[in-house]
């Protein structure tokens, strides 16, 4: 199993991006679209013998989570396909390994994961380069998914923060960065920033900070059930364009395999389905997987209830009005990376925006009616 904390070397980061390099010879845009999307082997009958064949024949397949196996978008999904023998439907041997989003791009790179989960649509660019090309396969939120708070009897407009200290832990998500940068304030000039220690937000905000960025599904529940007063900015209020929730595969891989790439990210879309439909029993999948791997957070039922219908809450809201949950909106990830841009979110140069999306294979995947094509049971 792969620790949630596990810090990979620089020099073996370098070594298993080259590895995955020399395998990417012909993962061109247009190529990975036509073939991935060209899974027309399942119908509502079955998986074709040979569609099967072809699926069994690549073995074992990885799937590394996010942030353990919390009940979040592109985690509990696949959670509840694996729970409920979906990936076994479409003839996948999947094994899942708790990860941590930022720590997975050079195992997928490499192929020792074949399929994980982002946090946004930037954050695959930042991580893209030096041999490692990868391609987002489904999209959950086309919002972002984070707020910023500030203590009670704080700021309660953004301006009001010009020469604060805004806490963090890791970075300043880049939605934060242009709601900010909406407000006037520029990044590195207008405000301070505070690397933090734990996650309690409890402590964190009554350490002296001024702001302090969380996600909506998780630190507001805490702060509510502590009886802790706060101001909330929403990026989503400012009009801040964002994705979370995106489940992604290296283009090597999707050009190599793409059948598994389409049936993988059907048997998610089917989880996902039934978490939208049963949130309570999506959750109580997350908890099972979670113990069974030992709960290495330390997540509870009461969190994960929350952070689960929470996020049902933003990607819903976030999901043009009678499409399927998951397609991929080119515009939504366009936008992302020209308001972030033009924001400064990278001050030192902005990753290239190389389209490293496929839109058609979640696309293919759904009926006229908006449901997963899926073999009767």
């Amino acid at each position: 199993m792969i620790s949630v904390n596990k810090r990979i070397k620089t020099g073996a980061i370098i070594a298993t991006l080259a590895i995955a390099a020399a395998a990417c010879s012909s993962d061109s845009k247009s190529s990975t679209a036509t073939n991935a999307a060209a899974s027309s082997g399942v119908t509502t009958k079955g998986i074709s013998d040979a569609e099967c064949a072809a699926n069994k024949a690549v073995g074992k397949i990885t799937y590394s989570s996010s942030f353990d196996f919390s009940a979040s978008a592109s985690i509990v999904d696949v959670v509840v396909a694996k729970a409920k023998g979906y990936f076994e439907k479409m003839c996948l041997d999947v094994t899942l390994v708790p990860g941590f989003s930022t720590t997975n791009y050079p195992l997928v790179a490499a192929g020792t994961a074949q399929f994980s989960s982002a946090g946004n649509y930037s954050e695959i660019l930042n991580n893209t380069g030096d041999g490692a090309d990868f391609v987002a396969l489904v999209d959950y939120g086309k919002a972002p998914i984070e707020e910023l708070l500030t203590p009670d009897g704080g700021a309660t407009k953004l301006a009001d923060l010009k020469g604060k200290t805004i806490g963090v832990k890791g970075d300043l998500p880049p939605s934060i960065v242009a709601m900010l940068a909406k407000a006037g304030l520029k990044r590195g000039t207008d405000y301070k920033e505070l690397v933090l220690e734990g996650f309690d937000p409890v402590a964190q905000l009554a350490s002296g900070i001024d702001a302090l960025p969380v996600y909506k599904s998780n630190e507001p529940n805490q702060l509510d059930t502590a009886g802790v007063k706060y101001n909330a900015f929403d990026p989503v209020t400012d009009h801040i364009p964002g994705s979370f929730g995106i489940l992604y595969t290296s283009k090597s891989y999707a050009a190599a395999h793409p059948t598994v790439v389409a049936d993988f990210t059907r048997a998610a879309l089917r989880g996902m389905e039934d978490a939208i439909a049963d949130p309570a029993a999506a959750v109580a999948a997350s908890l099972a997987a979670l113990d069974a791997d030992g709960n290495q957070n330390f997540l509870t039922e009461a969190g994960e209830t929350f952070r689960w219908n929470a996020e049902i809450k933003v990607f819903k809201a976030s999901t043009p009005a009678g499409e399927p949950v998951g397609l991929i909106d080119p515009k939504v990830f366009d936008d992302e990376y020209a308001a972030y841009v033009a924001a400064g979110v990278w001050p030192d140069g902005a990753p290239k925006d190389g389209k490293d999306y496929d839109q058609s294979v979640a696309k293919a995947l759904y009926d006229s009616s908006g449901k997963v094509i899926w073999p009767a049971a």
